[in-house]
């Protein structure tokens, strides 16, 4: 089967190695994805609901650049350094894949990246077209 990548631009990437998306056949896998905002550094400082449709917002563009959707997603993995905002994070997580209602989790964690960044985010998609 054929593997590409698709890669956002992130310092990060080339630093560490990785890329964002990958897709495997009709597989695709989209790495942890930060609240970077456009130009570099965190998106809405302090706003977890904000980082979490940013978040989806990457998430998206990595999914168009290989032919899906967020309609194609079958599973997240949300890590959030505080679980008690669960409820804003949950909220952009329903308006971006409720319709769709993939299967989920949720942890807290220490920190991510960067200490003013609340949430991180990865999917799994399934994407038909490309079976």
């Amino acid at each position: 089967m054929r593997k590409r990548r698709v890669f956002s631009g992130a310092a990060w990437e080339a630093r560490v190695g990785y890329c964002r998306a990958v897709a495997i056949g009709p597989h695709v896998y989209v790495g942890g994805t930060a609240p970077v905002a456009v130009g570099g550094g965190t998106h809405a400082k302090g706003d977890a609901y904000a980082q979490a449709v940013r978040c989806f917002e990457i998430i998206e563009a990595a999914l168009r650049e290989l032919g899906g959707s967020l309609a194609d997603v079958v599973r997240t993995r949300m890590y959030v350094t505080d679980i008690e905002r669960w409820p804003e994070i949950g909220r952009a997580h329903q308006e971006k894949v409720g319709a769709h209602a993939p299967a989920a989790t949720m942890v807290e964690v220490r920190r991510l990246i960067a200490p003013d960044m609340l949430v991180e985010i990865e999917v799994d998609a399934y994407v038909e077209e490309m079976a």
